[in-house]
């Protein structure tokens, strides 16, 4: 699962690389479930940029389901029924400068961070949903991050990681013309070749620490890394 991601940008290369008529910088090292972060999607025809939450509450649903729909398996979003309705028309982007998976050992956990190193600014497929607090009327925003299998790299830590999507298939996921069957070709595994990874801090493991910090690794790795 992707349970971690950093993004940090001015608002200007937000702005231009997604095309929004205005963004505000944003610095999250340490960018975790249940909290409100940057998502992008349509609207009345246009880009548009706004903090949801990340964890899917479904429109249809009668309580808030929290931190449980923090991910989306692309192979079943067609079955399941918090997110197959989403696909027509909730489809957004989630913007990163990389994403943690932690590889699991003997000795611990030891989180990774995964990056592009010609891309310095992407996308994460997302699906994102309005949910009426049917209480006190209060309206959610919320979304959920799509996970494909891993390509070779990140298979060495994790079995899955997010959909992370070329230039070309941002463009079709967002936009509401793309029929379905498009948009779910989108959902590759990134060629290996064009990422990379490198370890991270621990302190990952604590929301709280959301700072430079958190990219420097405060212990030895296991073999073989």
């Amino acid at each position: 699962m992707c349970g971690r991601y950093m993004l940090v940008s001015s608002g200007e290369e937000l702005s231009q690389r997604f095309q929004v008529a205005e963004a505000p910088p944003v610095e999250r090292y340490n960018a975790a479930p249940l909290q409100f972060l940057p998502v992008i999607y349509r609207e009345a025809g246009q880009n548009r940029l706004d903090f949801f939450r990340w964890g899917l509450t479904p429109a249809w649903a009668a309580e808030d389901f929290g931190g449980r729909l923090i991910n989306a398996r692309a192979e079943s979003l067609r079955e399941r029924p918090s997110f197959r309705h989403l696909l027509s028309r909730r489809r957004c982007l989630v913007p990163a400068t990389a994403f943690y998976e932690w590889l699991k050992h003997p000795s611990g956990r030891f989180p990774f961070r995964f990056f592009l190193p010609t891309e310095p600014l992407f996308a994460l497929a997302g699906l994102w949903d309005e949910w009426c607090n049917p209480e006190t009327g209060e309206l959610l925003r919320s979304f959920a991050i799509v996970t494909v299998p891993a390509n070779a790299l990140v298979a060495r830590i994790h079995d899955r990681m997010p959909a992370v999507l070329t230039r070309q298939a941002e463009h079709l996921w967002l936009h509401e013309q793309t029929p379905v069957t498009t948009a779910l070709s989108c959902l590759q595994p990134y060629p290996a070749d064009s990422m990379a990874y490198a370890p991270a801090s621990r302190r990952l493991n604590h929301p709280q620490n959301d700072d430079a910090s958190v990219l420097a690794p405060d212990v030895e790795l296991p073999e073989p890394f």
